[in-house]
């Protein structure tokens, strides 16, 4: 399971860019049993290598922008901080229903967009 995991893990994330909090998550939750807030933050420590061999592939393509690397990159990371400061605040379940919510709100605005 941690392998079928790992593999739609970096090929959502390979393929469309995402793959951490709506592939990973879930998956540690409900099929593997692992808390919430550990899901969570297991996951943010798998995005990095993920991301990293995704972002080479599009490198190598001249996919990136490297204009908005550094800045969003920067905001990213103060706000990854608050968050995961943030986190400790809600109960599994709210946490849960936020991702949801999350998950739902941008895939209706992918959808209608």
């Amino acid at each position: 399971m941690l392998i079928i995991s790992g593999l739609v893990t970096g090929l959502v994330n390979g393929l469309i860019g995402i793959g951490g909090g709506t592939i990973v998550i879930p998956t540690m939750v409900f099929l593997l049993g692992v808390s919430q807030h550990q899901a969570h933050g297991t996951s943010l420590a798998i995005i990095l290598p993920t991301s990293v061999a995704s972002a080479f592939i599009y490198w190598r393509k001249g996919y990136l922008a490297w204009s908005l690397i550094l800045s969003v990159a920067l905001s990213g990371m103060v706000g990854a901080y608050i968050g995961a400061k943030m986190m400790n605040k809600f109960s599994p379940q709210h946490l849960r229903m936020l991702l949801g919510i999350v998950m739902v709100v941008a895939g209706v605005r992918l959808l209608w967009r």
